[in-house]
């Protein structure tokens, strides 16, 4: 092997009068602008599809005659410069942030996730995590929020999927030029790359950033790959999700400590931290030394400090979705770092991992890690908060079920960068410029009523053709790839049908996914897709992990069932699916199939992609399908059943799809008039358009994020800084001396003040209360009645009601309250009663895990 002796970097050389698309290039909004798709397509049509859709790589290749060519086309420098000015004002144009809110301060928000998809040229995604990554950080920049992301620059990414002859996916690793990427690292004022050092287990670890501009909003990767390090740790950014437990610790330093330092070193000082799932939970940490180093607070100080301006939300509906890791890994990498920084002792350091409190810790769980760092967390549904309640009510003692502090924000898409450039102009025509600045607007969705049938039909039919031609297309470079016949390749050019309706289902192939499950009854299915008269036709796509062999066989299954004579042509699996595969299928096919096993998809993002396009939704009673169906916008399978024998529910929900799928979906697909217009489908089009578009849409999402946590996060962080950390430090005191005095609250006598038998509806329960606080004061506290219908059970609806204090005992600690009980509804009701922290600073009121039951 040669090893160079220096370096140095070769750009495009671009004519005077095409400079502004240097700018262009390096501002991922040409990713949801299809005038500046269209503008890469004309400069050369066939390298920008060679090139992945990646302009820098593009302007790399293209040659300087095609070059001098488009600069001196008059219409070409008009398209450019339209584009350059759409982005300029997108730039500089007053935002819904600006508009709304007065914050003050540049970037306050830092959000880090593993892993963004961005665009399909860009590999550091792996699935939805990181298209969800994506989608926020561009609906952010749409909103102005002024919010940085940080994740890892992976040289390898994830990766790229073929299969052999009899279907079994084989992994292939390419290595990324990130100086062909539309991407720039972050240098110093002398053009040096500027980099950050993490302390490893005797040695140091230098760590470049690389910068990706996401319209307004910066994104920042962090990349081990530089000449200083080691070979092994040069290779620490190298894949996403690759290597043992040992990488993943080293990738999570880098994100979460790295990934502060990166930011500070940049000059930015984030306010508010958003963790996308917990692999940067360790950030929580390092925000900490930074207090504790140089602001001189205690540790605990600065705990309570970061624990008010952190946000945590967890992706995984179960435990083994969480990287877990043993002591003595987490040990070798952060015991100088805990005992000499953070200045803690190990039993301290180690409950940090862990919500169950009562128990000796063996691991690390970077999950409980992010929850006992942040404030502010959430599933991403309605039902996922729910099931992650569930899941972690081990560390939640005495606290009723439906008060665990878990919140929810369902997830959305960024409308714009997965809608089609047909339905794009279609709805544009008739939402106008209203639709590009606020998609979540309900009213704007309402104009879908003013579409005409024809002209949503014909636009949704071109979509199906184009996805067809892409599929033959995919499907014979496939062939070749792997040296198919003749006879394939004709093949090839024959399957599916532009005209039959069309069911897609593309998501990773983990096994809860049951990607097979429409294959449960062959000869059935056979009859569905090969009715003459009414066709019917699957197209499929998907990656397993490289080390889930079940997964694998899943495909491998597909595969060959798709070469059986009878479903051949009426079956095709598309092999390495990414952004650009599932655009293709969002956008063109009728009916997009879900059917996870219930509850384990946490919300699931991939059939809202279809919404804009006018595809509909058949789908288990799961993730965001669970709050979103109902009979006008699409198709359920099943009523929210959950099942021991998972073979029987496998079954079950086989014959559901067949029978949802002949009865309903074939009947209503091809019920055509003489006009040829199958009315009452496109009237379901509109419906689910017109109800679904404006709410699973990632500006929704976003908005949430910011009025139920940045800002408030915000306004706490402000308050805890006040006058040189004051108000910090005598809220430390304040838990301190709770916890030191919980132990002498209690419940002295109880009584019903009035008892007159049965209530009346309109009447109220009166209960008075003595308790004795001890060292604490009624300020300190807020006593409640807690009441509810017996017959409900432990998850059942519960109310509460704040007690008054009435009367102080002289001389001593104690205290009378009394509160009422409205009696709005018959029935048998129960009630008891709790003491409560109470201070203006908590997010809520069981976040100190204290409470007192009478």
């Amino acid at each position: 092997m040669v090893n160079f002796i220096g370096r140095f970097n070769v750009v495009p050389s671009l004519p005077e009068k095409l400079e502004p698309l240097r700018e262009i290039v390096y501002n991922l909004f040409w990713s949801w602008n299809h005038d500046a798709i269209e503008l890469f397509r004309r400069m050369d049509r066939k390298l920008w599809e060679e090139t992945y859709h990646n302009p820098i790589l593009m302007l790399g290749k293209i040659n300087q005659h095609r070059l001098n060519e488009i600069a001196n086309d008059d219409s070409f420098i008009s398209h450019m410069n339209r584009v350059y000015v759409q982005l300029n004002i997108y730039i500089e144009e007053k935002s819904w942030f600006q508009k709304n809110y007065s914050y003050e301060g540049e970037k306050f928000i830092a959000y880090f996730s593993a892993e963004f998809g961005l665009s399909e040229c860009l590999q550091i995604y792996s699935g939805g995590l990181g298209v969800l990554a994506g989608d926020h950080l561009k609906s952010a920049s749409d909103l102005g929020i002024p919010l940085v992301g940080v994740g890892l620059c992976y040289k390898e990414g994830y990766f790229q999927q073929y299969l052999t002859s009899d279907g079994w996916q084989q992994e292939r690793y390419e290595i990324t030029d990130f100086y062909n990427q539309p991407m720039s690292l972050v240098t110093d004022l002398d053009g040096a790359p500027l980099k950050v050092v993490l302390d490893f287990p005797g040695r140091k670890v230098g760590v470049q950033i690389w910068k990706i501009q996401v319209g307004r909003i910066p994104l920042y990767l962090l990349d081990t790959n530089v000449p200083e390090n080691s070979e092994d740790d040069k290779k620490i950014t190298r894949t996403l999700y690759g290597g043992n437990n040992e990488t993943r610790i080293q990738q999570e330093i880098v994100l979460g400590i790295g990934g502060i330092r990166a930011l500070h070193l940049i000059g930015i000082h984030p306010v508010v931290c958003h963790m996308n799932e917990g692999h940067s939970a360790f950030l929580s940490l390092e925000r900490i030394r930074q207090l504790v180093e140089k602001q001189e607070l205690s540790f605990d100080e600065a705990k309570d400090v970061g624990f008010y301006s952190n946000v945590f939300t967890t992706h995984t509906p179960v435990a083994a979705g969480i990287d877990i890791f043993p002591n003595n890994l987490v040990e070798t990498y952060f015991g100088n770092y805990y005992r000499n920084e953070l200045h803690i002792d190990d039993r301290t350091f180690y409950s940090l991992g862990t919500i169950i409190k009562e128990e000796p810790v063996h691991n690390f769980n970077m999950a409980h890690l992010a929850m006992n760092m942040a404030g502010f967390v959430n599933g991403v549904s309605k039902l996922h908060g729910t099931v992650s309640k569930k899941m972690w009510i081990e560390g939640f003692v005495d606290v009723p079920f439906d008060e665990i502090p878990i919140d929810y924000i369902t997830n959305g898409i960024h409308t714009r960068s997965h809608l089609s450039n047909d339905m794009h102009e279609l709805i544009y025509r008739y939402f106008g410029d209203k639709f590009l600045q606020n998609p979540a607007d309900l009213e704007l969705w309402k104009h879908v009523d003013e579409i005409p049938d024809e002209e949503l039909w014909r636009t949704h039919e071109r979509r199906r053709e184009r996805m067809v031609a892409f599929a033959r297309n995919r499907l014979t470079n496939q062939i070749n790839e792997r040296g198919g016949s003749a006879s394939e390749l004709a093949f090839a050019h024959e399957v599916l049908d532009v005209q039959a309706l069309t069911i897609g289902f593309s998501r990773r192939f983990a096994t809860y996914k049951r990607a097979t499950l429409i294959f449960s009854d062959i000869e059935r299915l056979a009859n569905i897709l090969g009715n003459p008269n009414y066709p019917v036709q699957l197209i499929i796509a998907g990656k397993a992990h490289p080390k889930d062999d079940e997964g694998k066989k899943l495909i491998q299954k597909i595969v060959a069932m798709s070469r059986e004579p009878h479903l051949r042509k009426k079956v095709v699996f598309i092999e390495n699916y990414d952004m650009n595969v599932a655009r293709y299928l969002v956008e063109g096919c009728d009916v997009w199939l879900n059917n996870p096993r219930r509850p384990l998809e946490a919300s699931g993002t991939s059939g809202m992609k279809v919404i804009a396009n006018g595809g509909l939704n058949l789908s288990v009673m799961d993730g965001w399908w669970d709050e979103a169906y109902n009979s006008s916008v699409g198709w359920k399978i099943g009523n929210r059943e959950e099942y021991d024998n998972l073979d029987y529910q496998d079954e079950v929900e086989s014959r559901l799809i067949y029978e949802t799928i002949e009865k309903e979906i074939v009947p209503l697909f091809y019920s055509r008039g003489e006009d040829k217009l199958p009315r009452g489908w496109i009237k379901m089009m509109k419906s689910s358009m017109r109800q679904l578009g404006p709410q699973y849409n990632s500006h929704r999402m976003v908005e949430e994020y910011a009025k139920k946590f940045y800002f408030t996060a915000l306004e706490k962080r402000t308050s805890l800084m006040y006058n040189n950390w004051q108000k910090g430090r005598e809220f430390t005191n304040w838990k301190k001396r709770l916890y030191n005095n919980w132990n002498k609250v209690k419940f002295l006598n109880i009584s019903e003040e009035e008892k007159n038998g049965d209530m009346k509806v309109g009447l109220k329960y009166p209960i008075l209360a003595e308790i004795e606080l001890g060292e604490l004061t009624p300020d300190d506290i807020e006593v409640q009645i807690y009441y509810g219908k017996i017959d409900e059970g432990i998850r059942g609806s519960k109310s509460f009601v704040t007690m008054t204090q009435i009367i102080k005992k002289t001389k001593s600690s104690r205290y009378i309250y009394r509160g009422e009980i409205e009696c709005k509804d018959t029935g048998q009701f129960g009630f008891t009663l709790r003491i409560l922290p109470k201070h203006t600073l908590l997010i809520n009121a069981f976040e100190l895990g204290l409470i007192r039951w009478a």
